[in-house]
């Protein structure tokens, strides 16, 4: 058995029949404080602010990045990578110098 129901009804109806709150006076409370908190946030993108608040978050990042190079550079040394030039040789073991040849006679 088969039945089949049209309901001509508007949205807020539809929310009454199937017993669901009605949202709108929050969803208009939320669209007045995001309001608000976009036409006060407004002046941030004047470029003297912007400047302020941008520029030393920048320079901090450059000094972090100089850092991590002087620190990465000053763990390089002889030895310390000469592993990278043989790839057959363990880490812990150096290479074994070249033999001299033999000069011909």
């Amino acid at each position: 058995m088969r039945f089949q129901i049209n309901l001509d009804c508007t949205p807020e109806e539809a929310r009454q029949l199937f017993g669901l709150p009605d949202i709108v006076p929050m969803q208009q409370a939320m669209m007045e404080e995001l309001s608000k908190r976009l036409t006060e946030g407004i002046h941030t993108l004047e470029p003297d602010v912007l400047m302020k608040t941008w520029v030393p978050a920048i320079f901090q990042g450059l000094s972090q990045m100089q850092q991590s190079w002087w620190s990465q550079m000053s763990n390089m040394g002889p030895g310390k990578f000469s592993s990278n030039f043989y790839p057959d040789t363990p880490p812990d073991e150096e290479p074994e110098a070249p033999r001299p040849r033999k000069k011909a006679r």
